[in-house]
């Protein structure tokens, strides 16, 4: 899927004063809020306006936080096409290539950079990017794939995206940073896929066969007599 497709429409008719109000009060109630505990009558009421408005401008509050970040899309869009279309055996790899995608483009990936570095060094910006992140993008990947255990691969799906993101744009890890992306997808698509279908062994089976083969033997004795 091309990312044109997620990308945000641009302002809409009668942008005003009461918009810039209205982000404005978004980006401080993501901040002191998180994600979760952001509402759009919550942002309204800050602005000094009515939630309709904030409808009006934003439609929802998934938008309104896309628009309040200057995120150079709407990514849970994008992510609802992805799991709709292609192979659902592939969709690992797939991912990879979007995000690798959009990461590329350096007028995108600056406001992204921003946000995870900040995310990186204060726990009011890591919440709000838990939260976005896992509410409209992780969770709806793994919910589609229809898997067991959805938060723990959610969670494990995250380490990876998080992971591959911030050591090939942040830290710059090479051969990392400067792989063709095509490489990345590859490498890394397994592991992206089984976190997504694959099969996730739980720790009381592990512990289990663990314990029975760490088990001691229990050694018969033979007594010897002294007279032999």
């Amino acid at each position: 899927m091309s990312r044109e497709a997620g990308r945000r429409s641009g302002r809409r008719p009668g942008t005003s004063g009461a918009r810039e109000q209205i982000l404005a009060a978004a980006r401080s109630a993501f901040a002191d809020n998180g994600y979760d505990g952001t509402t759009i009558r919550r942002v309204a009421r800050a602005a000094g306006v009515d939630p309709a408005l904030v409808h009006h401008y934003f439609g929802n509050k998934r938008q309104l936080f896309v628009d309040a970040m200057d995120l150079p899309a709407n990514p849970a869009e994008i992510i609802e096409g992805l799991v709709a279309t292609g192979d659902p055996e592939d969709l690992g790899e797939r991912m990879i290539r979007f995000m690798l995608n959009v990461w590329d483009q350096e007028e995108d990936r600056a406001p992204l950079v921003a946000i995870v570095r900040t995310a990186m060094s204060d726990d009011q910006a890591a919440t709000m990017v838990r939260e976005f992140a896992t509410t409209e993008i992780l969770g709806r990947i793994v919910k589609a794939a229809r898997g067991d255990n959805q938060d723990l691969r959610m969670t494990l799906l995250a380490s990876q995206v998080f992971g591959l993101l911030i050591m090939r744009y942040i830290i710059k890890l090479e051969p990392l940073a400067s792989a063709h992306p095509e490489t990345v997808a590859l490498a890394m698509g397994p592991t992206f896929q089984r976190y997504l279908t694959g099969p996730i062994s739980q720790a009381s089976s592990i512990g289990a066969s663990r314990t029975e083969r760490s088990a001691p033997v229990e050694r018969s004795s033979t007594n010897i007599s002294s007279d032999s």
